[in-house]
């Protein structure tokens, strides 16, 4: 009935879906196996891509040749640029999604990409063979032959989900757990442990008081994730958000279901996300606060039902409701459904390669939740780079990976598989030491050209990088030359607060000013403009982000070089690190485990000081 595969992908989030994407598009003959087919690429939380540090994820993830950050543009409702106010190292797209629409073009496009076929099904067992993967069996019994196997559970596995006393099995409200792998994966020598997210009450939108609401706005340019010339909605298009607050009032009455509370009560183990609490750890955690801001965000164009983002709960359902209906501009609120918490089975990532194949099980890889992570973005990028290297496994090429000053994907992976993780990980801007390089602008300057080397990105992506490269450049050499006098330019420095010019400045000079900006100054000075010619807006944006931060940036690059050079020290495999009496203890236990590929890796492992890289030096004879 199966041919042999080269990949097979479990489960169709968000990592399923670049996984698998990845790997067809690369060439490899892919099945794509998911409990359900209906909920491909569903988005289980809030109906929203992108955000603090999470939009240049899915910048890079576009970059590489992966699909999010097409599917984000062509279902955005509402696009917002995050921390404008602060330097562009900062800067974070993100977008407000009509999650069914976001879904339905997933699937359209999975659909439409060769060499992928779907297979609905539970995956109860994996096929080993010599520790080597070699396929799945799934609950119906079907043995399915494949070279690799990439694992993109999500929260399925043994999941456990919990509202007040209440507690049944599934990996999402209305959908069945997956049972099976987690007992063999330890049964064949690795670990596992649990892990809690949560999700917030659902809302008719038709009982709500938006006047009694903040209303939050968006951007009224829209730039988006994708690179490409992808048709995106128009400005005046997008839908609105509102903010509204919770009270003590409603504190005091959220307290009551305390007592029901499995979170409280011990009925949850694992560990919930530290950067996304629910409202009733809030609460407690920072009790001196009066209020907390709830978002109310629209799910859809032609849906009512509405996300409360920040009120997050597994308290009993008529405590939610009570509590909720407490909130301006919810006094009459309906319920679609309650906010809950799921407990599931995730597998430590320091038992993951750089690659996101497994240490023990050879050709078998992990991405997503199951590795720890909590959000859509960061599971998609290990889909990516996951499916990426099952096919460069498979077909016996180089591995592809990316450093931590190449990518925030390479921050996370280096994070994950080096200091491991007992919360749901988060990715923010300052988990990159490099995050003046890692810019959202750039990505395309970053990647492309790496994923056209592995012909993942195609050689329309690539032109457009070469273009706007070149129209950078261009850009960067006029305002080198290009003199500015008083009569041009002083009337615009006064009104921007900045000090007059008495000689010829260069207009490169001028723009390192703070409060100047570059289209403004192209409007008040014509034959400047007409010098730079007709270039993209983009384009006038890298240019102005790599004058004014020029000096970071360098300042960066030596500091990154540096770090480059210990990843050069390779540290051999037979390296034993027990019989080094000089190393902490700590420092040798760590060591032994995760046995670093390079003394670089092995300085950013959690538990080894710099002490312990200088003996690791010796001993290797540097």
């Amino acid at each position: 009935m199966f041919p042999e595969y080269d990949i097979i992908v479990v489960g169709a989030g968000h990592a399923g879906c670049e996984a698998a994407a990845a790997a067809a598009n690369m060439g490899s003959k892919v099945l794509l196996i998911t409990m359900n087919m209906q909920t491909i690429a569903q988005m289980s939380c809030n109906p929203a891509m992108g955000g603090i540090a999470k939009g240049q994820i899915v910048r890079e993830i576009d970059a590489l040749g992966g699909y999010s950050g097409i599917v984000s543009d062509k279902s955005m409702i509402q696009f917002r640029m995050l921390n404008k106010s602060k330097g562009p190292g900062m800067w974070s797209p993100r977008t407000q999604n009509d999650k069914m629409l976001f879904a339905n073009t997933w699937r359209m496009m999975l659909e439409q990409t060769p060499n992928i076929d779907f297979w609905q099904d539970m995956v109860s067992s994996l096929i080993v063979s010599r520790g080597t993967v070699n396929g799945v069996i799934t609950s119906m019994g079907q043995e399915i032959r494949a070279k690799s196997v990439v694992l993109t559970n999500g929260t399925f596995l043994n999941g456990v989900i919990h509202i007040g006393e209440k507690q049944f099995g599934g990996g999402r409200i209305g959908e069945s757990k997956a049972t099976g792998l987690t007992e063999q994966l330890i049964s064949l020598g690795m670990e596992s442990a649990r892990l809690k997210t949560g999700t917030p009450p659902r809302i008719d939108g038709r009982s709500l008081d938006y006047t009694k609401m903040e209303v939050q706005e968006p951007d009224t340019e829209i730039v988006g994730f994708s690179y490409l010339p992808i048709e995106r909605i128009k400005p005046e298009q997008q839908r609105n958000c509102w903010i509204t607050y919770t009270s003590q009032e409603v504190h005091d009455i959220l307290k009551t279901g305390f007592e029901q509370s499995p979170m409280f009560q011990g009925r949850i183990q694992g560990s919930g996300p530290r950067y996304c609490p629910s409202i009733e750890d809030k609460i407690t955690r920072f009790a001196e606060r009066e209020r907390h801001q709830l978002f109310i965000e629209p799910e859809g164009w032609n849906t009512v039902e509405i996300y409360v983002n920040g009120f997050s709960t597994s308290l009993p359902e008529d405590v939610q409701f009570k509590a909720l209906t407490k909130v301006p501009g919810f006094e009459k609120a309906k319920f679609f459904r309650p906010g809950y918490a799921i407990e599931y089975d995730y597998f430590p990532p320091t038992q993951l390669n750089f690659t996101l194949e497994t240490k023990l099980i050879k050709n078998l890889f992990f991405a997503g939740q199951i590795n720890g992570t909590t959000g859509y973005e960061e599971a998609a990028c290990q889909g990516l780079m996951a499916g990426i290297n099952a096919h460069q496994k498979v077909h016996e090429l180089a591995p592809f990976t990316l450093s931590r000053s190449d990518a925030y994907i390479g921050v996370l992976i280096d994070d994950l598989i080096n200091k491991g993780t007992d919360e749901p990980y988060r990715m923010f801007t300052s988990r990159a030491e490099f995050r003046t390089l890692l810019r959202q602008d750039n990505a395309d300057v970053r990647l492309t050209q790496k994923g056209y080397d592995i012909g993942l990105a195609k050689e329309d992506r690539l032109a457009l990088v070469k273009t706007k490269m070149d129209e950078v450049n261009t850009i960067t050499k006029v305002l080198n030359e290009f003199s500015v006098d008083a009569e041009m330019i002083n009337t615009f420095l006064i009104e921007n607060n900045s000090a007059p010019i008495t000689e010829k400045t260069k207009a490169y000079k001028i723009l390192l000013r703070p409060n100047i900006n570059i289209e403004k100054m192209l409007e008040k000075i014509p034959t400047l403009k007409t010098a730079i010619g007709n270039v993209n807006q983009l384009s006038l944006q890298q240019a102005e982000i790599q004058a004014k931060y020029d000096v970071y940036i360098e300042k960066e690059r030596e500091l990154a070089k540096k770090m480059a050079n210990l990843e050069d020290l390779i540290i051999p495999d037979s390296f034993s690190y027990e019989k080094m009496s000089a190393l902490s203890n700590e420092a040798r236990q760590k060591l032994e485990k995760i046995k670093p590929k390079t003394l670089g890796q092995a300085s950013r492992i959690s538990g080894v000081n710099p002490s312990d890289v200088q003996i690791l030096m010796v001993f290797m004879g540097r």
